[in-house]
């Protein structure tokens, strides 16, 4: 996948909207902002309601928009959780390695996307600020084990340091990106419609960074 931050005369391929999800202050507008324009504030303000930002990438030779949602970890900005998922094929549920307690809320994430979003959306678990170590609260294992079960890809980020956060939005990215084209193979001409958003029916599941693919997985896995 190309790293670069694209022409925006350029034609898109695709469209794909991804969503951060996560408690307040874990680092979600900060992973946007690096991603989105390699940029970090040391002074990030909360996000008020909804924002998101764009970023143009190559993947197998396709031009690729990614449409990337941020929304308020606080609870008052729950009413726009039905249409902040809609159309979304993709999401990072965020937590924070220093703080125990985000990593503890992420069931209750992970069970409102599923309750929102469509039941193929290719799920990341990010345990952002790995830039700090010594004020480690939540075990690498333990979001690891909670990722296999869940058949969730898993990746340690630190948006400060710029550390995995390509990988992560190349991973997400890619794998929807793949599933998208497999099924418009399988598809053919029925799927003449060039609306990528519904992966109605297709359940694939890669090995991620950091992964090991759960049991009850069909995909062929490998260990990490």
């Amino acid at each position: 996948m190309a790293t670069g931050y694209g022409d925006q005369s350029q034609k898109i391929d695709y469209v794909f909207k991804i969503v951060l999800i996560g408690d307040s202050a874990v680092g979600k507008s900060q992973i946007l902002s690096r991603f989105a324009r390699n940029e970090f504030s040391l002074d990030s303000k909360a996000t008020i309601g909804v924002e998101f930002q764009t970023r143009t990438l190559q993947i197998q030779n396709k031009s690729v928009k990614a449409q990337i949602w941020d929304t308020a970890g606080q609870e008052r900005y729950r009413a726009v959780t039905s249409a902040y998922y809609r159309g979304a094929v993709g999401a990072m549920l965020v937590y924070d390695i220093t703080k125990r307690q985000t990593f503890d809320h992420i069931p209750r994430w992970l069970e409102e996307l599923r309750s929102h979003a469509d039941k193929n959306i290719v799920i990341i678990l990010i345990g952002n600020k790995s830039d700090l170590e010594n004020q480690r609260a939540v075990p690498t294992e333990d979001a690891k084990e909670f990722a296999q079960k869940e058949g969730l890809f898993f990746l340690e980020t630190s948006a400060l340091e710029a550390t995995n956060i390509e990988t992560a939005f190349s991973t997400i990215l890619t794998e929807i990106f793949n599933i998208v084209n497999k099924k418009s193979l399988v598809a053919g001409e029925e799927h003449g419609n060039g609306n990528p958003g519904s992966l109605a029916g297709k359940k694939i599941l890669v090995p991620g960074p950091a992964q090991e693919i759960p049991v009850k997985s069909n995909a062929c896995c490998r260990s990490s």
